[in-house]
């Protein structure tokens, strides 16, 4: 599998030095030269999670891992399922939060951090990463323990869930957490900065886990299939997918597994007040505003990083722009979609159930609707509990890490402070 820097064509790679490098020059996405397709699609979609997923990867990297590699890292990495719910008669959820950290993050971080452990040969490693939310849960929770290679991970300071913040910042050994006092944005900033500062970047063996590192985002093209899968077969080709959109890394992933040949019809963009991708396929001009604090926080992202994928897509001619929509929702409208879904028997939490308002009013007579829940609604506790009036028990993660100590350090947002700061951490200076 070769992939190429978007943003420099002369720059090609091998899937094992794209995942061990993150980024490309100028800070440049790397994406497939090509992309497989089956033809076989039924026959695929009969298949356990694990298999089908299997010959998905192995269509991208088996050529250059081994099959046996492959489905090793499959094995290790997919140990928990997807699940499909109905909702209603028109709508289900993409159920993605029943891995360890009870997030869609699970499956790519646990899949990078297997073809790492397989691919660095005992090299060290720091990965550096930011989150909105969930992906510094999955990354630490991925690359806990593993041998010589370090986590530094940057978050916005008060404006992630306690429960959240808790799954990272109370592991401690190679997992070293950093409070940034400003916004997700500012933490993605510092860490490009990082990846385009030599000294940093060559000494201390520097990648990234965030979903611009391919690895993570081939995994996520295998839970759509297994959520077509799951439809009934005489509803699988009229499903539209409706994504809860920050960094866009999910929806790209979806995109990529229409063009593998499964039967999506099409998809909905679903954003909170963050509407940059919204408005920018209603108008056609790219215009991010000042992100919006929003109480689904893992979304509250104005710049997104996987955009030039899913443009990419469509210049290639893979995908046409058309079976996209955006959506933004604003936080009252997010309330009511919670509170209707709990009229349905449904407990959701604030970014599926934007995806859920997304897609309830945007159907047509033939048909259904999947939202993808992103996230288990515990780990929103306080404002599931507040917007419906409902207690939530907590699953055993959380109960576990909910009353230990948090570890992390604070930064200004400043790039400087991160740089002596990651150096005296693992250099011991």
């Amino acid at each position: 599998m070769q992939l190429v820097n978007l943003k420099d064509a002369s720059e090609q790679v091998s899937f094992a030095q794209a995942v061990k490098q993150g980024l490309g020059r100028n800070q440049g996405l790397f994406f497939p030269t090509e992309i497989p397709s089956f033809d076989n699609i039924d026959e695929l979609l009969a298949m356990p999670f694990v298999e089908r997923s299997t010959k998905i990867l192995s269509a991208f990297i088996g050529d250059e891992l081994g099959e046996d590699t492959v489905a090793d890292i499959v094995k290790d990495a997919f140990t928990f399922p997807a699940k499909v719910e109905q909702v209603n008669d028109k709508t289900y959820c993409l159920e993605l939060f029943h891995g360890p950290t009870l997030a869609f993050k699970d499956f790519g971080g646990r899949f990078m951090a297997q073809c790492l452990a397989r691919i660095s040969d005992g090299a060290p490693i720091t990965i550096l990463t930011a989150t909105s939310g969930d992906t510094g849960a999955a990354v630490a929770h991925a690359f806990h323990g593993l041998d010589n290679i370090n986590v530094v991970i940057l978050f916005p300071k008060g404006k992630i869930s306690p429960l959240q913040q808790k799954l990272f910042t109370t592991l401690g050994d190679n997992i070293h957490t950093v409070a940034i006092e400003s916004d997700f944005d500012a933490c993605q900033a510092m860490v490009k900065h990082a990846f385009d500062d030599v000294d940093v970047r060559e000494g201390l063996h520097l990648n990234s886990a965030n979903s611009i590192n391919i690895s993570r985002l081939l995994a996520q093209v295998c839970y759509y299939f297994e959520a077509v899968a799951q439809l009934p077969e005489d509803k699988r080709s009229k499903a539209v997918f409706s994504v809860p959109s920050g960094n866009f890394g999910n929806l790209t992933a979806g995109m990529i597994a229409k063009v593998m040949g499964l039967p999506i019809k099409r998809f909905i963009a679903a954003t909170n007040l963050n509407d940059t991708v919204p408005r920018y396929l209603k108008t056609g001009e790219w215009a991010p505003n000042a992100t919006v604090a929003t109480m689904s926080n893992a979304m509250d992202v104005s710049q997104p990083n996987n955009w030039p994928r899913i443009e990419a897509l469509v210049e290639r001619g893979y995908i046409d722009k058309a079976i996209l929509r955006g959506e933004s929702v604003d936080e009252e409208y997010t309330q009511l979609a919670m509170r209707q879904l709990l009229k349905e028997g449904y407990t959701s939490e604030p970014h599926a159930a934007i995806a859920y308002r997304a897609v309830s009013h945007d159907l047509n007579d033939d048909e259904v609707g999947v939202f993808l829940g992103t996230a288990h609604p515990a780990k929103f506790r306080e404002t599931v509990e507040n917007v419906l009036g409902t207690p939530l028990s907590l699953p055993k993660p959380l109960a576990d890490c909910a009353n230990q100590d948090s570890l992390e350090a604070e930064l200004p947002a400043d790039y400087e402070a991160l740089k002596a700061h990651m150096i005296a951490l693992l250099k011991g200076e």
